[in-house]
């Protein structure tokens, strides 16, 4: 199953060489990715935002009950951990 995964902006970084590459940490269930923010960009991404994170892209900002729900349904469905091992299997320029 495909799942988009709530998930609370915690760093807005530079794109440094690269201006069209934007990225951004985010922190699910304490665990924190670096993530492409390149598709919403133009919403205006801040630290505390909250945004729905596929294959390692955030796809759309929610906001923070919608946020909430969404992880208490995974919960619900059993399907939190699988959401967490999705999380673990992409990486953007990060070391194992």
């Amino acid at each position: 199953m495909c799942l988009a995964i709530p998930g609370k902006i915690v760093e807005v970084l530079n794109s440094g060489e690269n201006p069209f590459m934007h990225f951004a940490v985010v922190e699910v269930s304490s665990v924190r990715r670096k993530i492409n923010i390149e598709l919403i960009q133009e919403e205006g991404i801040h630290p505390g935002d909250w945004v729905l994170v596929h294959v390692g892209f955030a796809l759309a900002k929610i906001s923070e009950s919608e946020a909430r729900e969404q992880l208490q349904m995974l919960a619900k469905l059993g399907e939190k951990q699988q959401a967490l091992q999705e999380l673990e299997g992409y990486r953007f320029g990060e070391e194992e």
